[in-house]
Protein backbone atom coordinates (compact mmCIF):
# COMPACT_ATOMS: atom_id res chain seq x y z
CA UNK A 1 0.00 0.00 0.00
CA UNK A 2 1.22 3.37 -0.80
CA UNK A 3 2.30 5.83 2.05
CA UNK A 4 0.00 8.98 1.45
CA UNK A 5 2.18 11.78 2.81
CA UNK A 6 1.24 15.60 3.50
CA UNK A 7 3.85 18.32 3.23
CA UNK A 8 3.59 21.90 5.41
CA UNK A 9 5.64 24.38 4.16
CA UNK A 10 5.33 26.59 7.58
CA UNK A 11 5.10 30.41 7.94
CA UNK A 12 3.65 32.21 10.73
CA UNK A 13 1.09 34.18 8.32
CA UNK A 14 0.19 31.23 5.66
CA UNK A 15 1.46 27.83 6.05
CA UNK A 16 1.00 26.04 2.58
CA UNK A 17 -0.38 22.36 2.55
CA UNK A 18 0.15 19.67 -0.51
CA UNK A 19 -0.83 15.89 -0.22
CA UNK A 20 0.12 12.99 -2.39
CA UNK A 21 -2.02 11.29 -4.58
CA UNK A 22 -3.17 7.47 -3.70
CA UNK A 23 -0.71 6.10 -5.57
CA UNK A 24 1.70 7.95 -3.40
CA UNK A 25 4.23 9.76 -6.68
CA UNK A 26 2.91 13.41 -7.05
CA UNK A 27 2.27 15.96 -5.54
CA UNK A 28 -0.66 18.26 -5.35
CA UNK A 29 -0.86 21.60 -3.92
CA UNK A 30 -3.78 22.04 -1.15
CA UNK A 31 -3.62 25.77 -0.75
CA UNK A 32 -2.87 27.33 2.49
CA UNK A 33 -3.72 27.62 6.12
CA UNK A 34 -3.68 31.50 7.47
CA UNK A 35 -1.99 32.06 11.06
CA UNK A 36 -1.59 28.53 11.71
CA UNK A 37 -0.63 29.28 15.22
CA UNK A 38 -3.74 30.47 15.83
CA UNK A 39 -6.60 29.26 16.99
CA UNK A 40 -8.67 29.38 14.37
CA UNK A 41 -5.99 27.85 12.13
CA UNK A 42 -4.76 25.55 13.99
CA UNK A 43 -8.83 24.12 13.85
CA UNK A 44 -8.27 24.15 10.28
CA UNK A 45 -5.04 22.43 9.42
CA UNK A 46 -6.44 19.39 12.45
CA UNK A 47 -9.14 19.48 9.69
CA UNK A 48 -7.44 18.95 6.81
CA UNK A 49 -5.85 16.38 8.58
CA UNK A 50 -8.81 14.90 9.20
CA UNK A 51 -9.75 14.87 5.73
CA UNK A 52 -6.73 13.66 4.21
CA UNK A 53 -5.49 11.40 6.06
CA UNK A 54 -1.78 11.32 5.75
CA UNK A 55 -0.44 8.54 7.06
CA UNK A 56 2.33 10.86 7.71
CA UNK A 57 3.14 14.72 7.53
CA UNK A 58 6.66 15.91 6.19
CA UNK A 59 6.94 20.22 7.68
CA UNK A 60 10.10 21.73 5.81
CA UNK A 61 12.84 23.25 7.78
CA UNK A 62 14.55 25.90 6.55
CA UNK A 63 18.22 26.52 6.47
CA UNK A 64 20.33 29.04 5.63
CA UNK A 65 22.16 28.41 2.39
CA UNK A 66 25.30 26.94 4.22
CA UNK A 67 23.10 24.62 6.29
CA UNK A 68 22.83 26.77 9.27
CA UNK A 69 19.46 27.50 11.27
CA UNK A 70 18.03 30.88 11.88
CA UNK A 71 15.06 32.47 13.63
CA UNK A 72 12.29 30.91 10.79
CA UNK A 73 14.11 26.97 11.93
CA UNK A 74 13.61 27.61 15.29
CA UNK A 75 9.81 28.66 14.72
CA UNK A 76 9.20 26.13 12.95
CA UNK A 77 10.41 23.50 14.93
CA UNK A 78 8.53 25.23 17.89
CA UNK A 79 5.40 24.65 15.55
CA UNK A 80 5.91 21.28 14.90
CA UNK A 81 6.56 20.69 18.77
CA UNK A 82 2.91 21.81 19.03
CA UNK A 83 1.46 19.98 16.11
CA UNK A 84 3.06 16.77 17.64
CA UNK A 85 1.03 17.37 20.53
CA UNK A 86 -2.20 17.83 18.59
CA UNK A 87 -1.78 14.76 16.35
CA UNK A 88 -0.78 11.19 16.58
CA UNK A 89 0.57 11.29 12.84
CA UNK A 90 4.07 11.09 12.65
CA UNK A 91 5.66 14.10 11.22
CA UNK A 92 9.38 14.16 9.71
CA UNK A 93 11.27 17.19 9.04
CA UNK A 94 12.93 18.18 5.63
CA UNK A 95 15.80 20.48 4.59
CA UNK A 96 13.45 22.81 2.17
CA UNK A 97 16.28 25.67 1.11
CA UNK A 98 15.52 26.20 -2.12
CA UNK A 99 11.73 25.10 -2.34
CA UNK A 100 10.33 29.02 -1.95
CA UNK A 101 12.27 30.46 -4.67
CA UNK A 102 11.47 27.22 -6.93
CA UNK A 103 7.78 27.53 -6.85
CA UNK A 104 8.04 31.49 -7.29
CA UNK A 105 9.63 30.66 -10.28
CA UNK A 106 6.93 27.91 -11.16
CA UNK A 107 4.79 30.69 -10.59
CA UNK A 108 5.94 33.56 -12.69
CA UNK A 109 6.23 30.69 -15.61
CA UNK A 110 2.38 30.48 -15.38
CA UNK A 111 1.47 28.05 -12.37
CA UNK A 112 -1.69 29.17 -10.72
CA UNK A 113 -1.32 27.90 -6.79
CA UNK A 114 0.05 30.27 -4.53
CA UNK A 115 3.57 30.18 -3.79
CA UNK A 116 3.01 28.48 -0.19
CA UNK A 117 1.19 25.65 -1.32
CA UNK A 118 3.31 25.40 -4.12
CA UNK A 119 6.43 25.81 -2.32
CA UNK A 120 4.96 22.71 -0.15
CA UNK A 121 4.29 20.53 -3.29
CA UNK A 122 7.71 21.21 -4.54
CA UNK A 123 8.94 19.78 -0.97
CA UNK A 124 6.92 16.88 -1.26
CA UNK A 125 7.96 15.53 -4.64
CA UNK A 126 11.35 15.54 -3.86
CA UNK A 127 10.30 13.37 -0.68
CA UNK A 128 8.27 11.35 -2.99
CA UNK A 129 10.88 11.27 -5.76
CA UNK A 130 13.19 9.79 -3.23
CA UNK A 131 11.18 7.52 -1.57
CA UNK A 132 10.24 5.82 -5.24
CA UNK A 133 14.45 5.26 -5.73
CA UNK A 134 16.32 5.83 -8.63
CA UNK A 135 14.34 5.41 -12.16
CA UNK A 136 14.62 2.04 -14.04
CA UNK A 137 17.10 2.62 -17.23
CA UNK A 138 15.14 2.94 -20.03
CA UNK A 139 15.59 1.05 -23.29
Amino acid sequence: RPVKLLALDYGSARTGVAVSDPSGTLARPLGAVARVGSPDGTARLLAILEEERPDRIVVGLPRMPAGGEGAQAQATRAFVGRLRRATPIPIDLEDERFTTSIAQSARRSGAQADVDSAAAAVLLQGVLDRMAGPAAPSS
